[in-house]
């Protein structure tokens, strides 16, 4: 996973996301329907983001979590 590829602060749209983590779209709502993923901001009725500080404690979290296996 590229973490510094994301800002540090701000806004993330799903396609940055997903070019840091792995997953498929479907599997990143099923996600975050879920629980396991930052819920999202709507910040219009097209556009959905997340929290930069949010995704970038998601990826130490999936780092952490890989480490325990």
């Amino acid at each position: 996973m590229l973490q510094n590829t994301l800002p540090n602060t701000g806004f993330v749209r799903l396609p940055q996301i997903l070019s840091v983590i792995p997953i498929g779209r479907t599997t990143w709502w099923t996600g975050v329907r879920n629980g396991k993923y930052p819920a999202p901001i709507k910040l219009g009725a097209n556009t959905t983001v997340w929290k930069a500080e949010d995704i970038h404690a998601l990826i130490a979290r999936l780092v952490q979590e890989g480490g325990k296996k």
